[in-house]
């Protein structure tokens, strides 16, 4: 499992929510709770938060189609607000901002996710600049007229909206809708306590719902017997299609089907929905697997999407396939790619777009459909990561797709928006000029092991001298369909930290991983923790023959499945001298039954554990307990649903009861994804002090 990025609207002001959930540290008392104070106690730990809590990111820009105006979200004074700025010749100083005089319920308010009407001349954004007419921190659809200044509320509903989208006449706008949510939708934030009938009571299920943008006439769109996760409108406003499956969400993503539904913008009547894919019964390379991103083509005649092998919804990748839009048989058009699709536009009716890893950097692509390859020539290849926030490696793109925006990120990078043709992108936003990293410096690193070539990053020590040696962590990231991408620290999972502090942070993409196509993301189904083990301990070999590494002093941490590798990894070798296991699975047997989300373990097990349990022994941790030598410190959410406590405590207790030294550390109210930034400062610090604890300086 890993971690979709959140909605920069949730988080604190200037941090990112994740900026220190993964990157693990400190020292540790055993208990269930634990009391953890927002006050760094390491001073060095608070010089290096105060120099990163400067960094403000911007949120989720949106090019207007004729592409000469990005939209996008920033904090200010008066909360996050929405600045217009110009492509052709952008200057801070001439921005438009839309927002400052909005006013909330809460002494802070914040509008986001904005997105141009197809003519351009209005913007919708979600916003909870609502004033007394919603509920503090309920979000609603603003429209913003670009040729009178005006801004009016056009929904009035409760609950959470999510990825508002135009008809393409421009005449409705649908979003997700949950009603009356309770908690955000999805496997990562805290699950409900348990109470009722299981399953079945308190269930939220999110529809696509709708409403025309003149009359202000609202509908469910779709029915409430399915989840949906993604949609989109075709080109002639009648119909959507959509990724949807049997409730509760947070498991079913992994059997969602594709469905197409009338939907007219300007009737507005939720009709009958047609299931036009489904996976668990199609043969071919799409068996059991997962589809996302649905786009319909312009003349409406088929719907591409994103199929294969993913192990979190919001985090794709796989193959494009296309398909007639009546259903039929779907097309894999990139079969044998050595690079990872993420994102897909239309660019025109045989043309499309494309977001994709490529190794751990990032590219943009055109592929012919005719030919089968990509245009030569057109596109870019990125060593950062890219994305709107809206969904993975997103980006924007003007009506006739020779203009995108999006924002750019790695070590070296502050994120900021950047905007206009490919090949002369313009940085759009300045919220971190002068801002210097404090840790050392990053360099791409690959090596060869079992006939797969295998890529990861690296980050230097801070004030690296060649001349001294250094300690060693490993971070292995979630997924495992997923990739450690360089981002700047508070946009997700890294090892800056620990580069700041005097340690090499090796961050690898071994096989499991985005980045090398779709047999590469393919290659651990049913050996979880053995090939790709192997990859990382080879990368390591790879580094110690010409890095001033010292042996004696190497580490491994992650957080999910970056959690159970870490729980595994010291069962099969002693070659660490400390762990750190964020929210792990230690016995895949015992966690089948546990974890909220069962449905993804088929893909990648085979079977479920009632029919072929010897698959899941064999890679569970709890299996090989009497080989661990190395310390491990154990820190888990106690409402998780994706890596449930009990797989920490079964860990933790085993090595207890093994006289290998352990502490567990169990944080209240919290999920899969942290929340609470005390409590991601807490992790930081322990883990940071269990390494230097276990792997001292000599």
């Amino acid at each position: 499992m890993t971690f979709p990025m959140l909605r920069q609207q949730l988080l604190p002001a200037s941090l990112s929510a994740f900026a220190l959930l993964f990157l693990l540290s400190s020292t540790a008392t055993l208990g269930a709770q634990t009391t953890a104070s927002s006050t760094p106690k390491d001073p060095r730990v608070a010089t290096l938060l105060e120099a990163m809590s400067k960094v403000h990111s911007p949120i989720e820009p949106a090019i207007s189609p004729d592409g000469t105006t990005v939209a996008w979200s920033a904090r200010s004074k008066d909360g996050v607000v929405i600045h217009l700025s110009n492509v052709n010749a952008p200057d801070p100083a001439k921005d438009k901002l839309i927002g400052t005089n909005l006013k909330g319920p809460e002494a802070s308010c914040s509008s986001t996710a904005s997105t141009w009407s197809p003519d351009g001349n209005t913007l919708a954004f979600l916003s909870t600049c609502t004033g007394k007419s919603s509920p503090a921190g309920q979000q609603q659809i603003l429209l913003w007229s670009k040729a009178t200044g005006e801004i009016r509320q056009l929904t009035h509903v409760t609950g959470s909206l999510d990825d508002p989208a135009w008809s393409p006449d421009g005449k409705a706008i649908a979003f997700l809708f949950v009603e009356n949510a309770t908690r955000t939708a999805g496997a990562l934030d805290a699950m409900k306590p348990p109470a009722g009938v299981i399953g079945e009571d308190g269930v939220e299920i999110q529809r696509v719902a709708a409403i025309d943008v003149t009359s202000g006439h609202f509908v469910q769109a779709t029915p409430a017997n399915l989840h949906v996760y993604e949609f989109d409108w075709a080109p002639d406003s009648t119909k959507i299609a959509f990724v949807a499956a049997p409730p509760p969400g947070e498991n079913t993503w992994w059997i969602a089907q594709l469905y197409t539904e009338p939907l007219s913008a300007s009737i507005l009547k939720a009709a009958e929905p047609k299931s036009i894919l489904n996976t668990k019964t199609i043969a071919g390379s799409l068996h059991e697997l997962q589809i996302a991103v649905p786009r319909w083509s312009p003349d409406g005649s088929q719907i591409a999407f994103i199929g294969g092998l993913m192990s979190d919804q919001g985090s794709t990748g796989g193959d494009v396939y296309v398909m007639p839009s009546v259903g039929g048989e779907p097309r894999d058009v990139t079969p044998g790619r050595t690079s990872t699709p993420a994102y897909i536009h239309w660019v025109d009716g045989t043309k499309i777009g494309i977001s994709e890893h490529l190794g751990g950097s990032s590219r943009i692509a055109v592929l012919d459909l005719e030919t089968g390859e990509d245009l030569p020539g057109v596109g870019a290849t990125y060593p950062e990561s890219i994305g709107t926030g809206m969904m993975a490696m997103s980006i924007s793109t003007s009506s006739d797709s020779r203009s995108v925006a999006f924002i750019r990120s790695s070590f070296e990078r502050m994120p900021e928006v950047w905007a206009g043709a490919l090949d002369n992108l313009k940085q759009i936003s300045h919220l971190n000029d002068g801002i210097k990293p404090s840790w050392g410096k990053t360099e791409d690193i690959t090596w060869t092991n079992e006939g797969f070539k295998i890529q990861g990053w690296l980050l230097y020590p801070a004030n690296y001298d060649p001349n001294k040696k250094y300690p060693l962590v490993v971070f292995v990231h979630g997924g495992p369909s997923s990739a450690a991408q360089p981002r700047w620290p508070g946009a997700g999972y890294g090892g800056a930290p620990f580069s700041a502090l005097g340690y090499f942070a090796f961050m690898p993409n071994p096989r499991g991983s985005y980045g090398q196509g779709e047999k590469f993301t393919q290659a651990n189904v049913k050996d979880f923790g053995y090939g790709d083990m192997r990859d990382i301990l080879a990368g390591m070999d790879t580094l110690e023959k010409r890095l001033p590494i010292d042996k004696d002093r190497e580490g491994i941490t992650g957080w999910s499945y970056g959690g159970f590798m870490t729980m595994f990894g010291v069962t099969q070798t002693t070659r660490f001298k400390a762990a750190v296991a964020g929210a792990g699975i230690s016995d895949w047997q015992s966690y089948y039954g546990e974890n909220s989300i069962d449905q993804w373990m088929i893909p990648f097990f085979g079977k479920s554990v009632y029919d072929d349990p010897a698959i899941y022994a064999k890679s569970s941790a709890i299996n090989f307990i009497k080989s661990v030598k190395t310390p491990t410190l154990v820190v888990v959410g106690d409402r998780d649903g994706e890596c449930p406590a009990p797989q920490s405590y079964e860990f933790w207790h085993a090595l207890r009861a093994e006289g290998v030294k352990t502490q567990l550390v169990v944080y209240p109210n919290e999920g899969h994804g942290f929340r609470d930034p005390a409590h991601r400062l807490d992790v930081l610090e322990r883990a940071l002090e269990w390494f230097a604890t276990e792997m001292p300086a000599k």
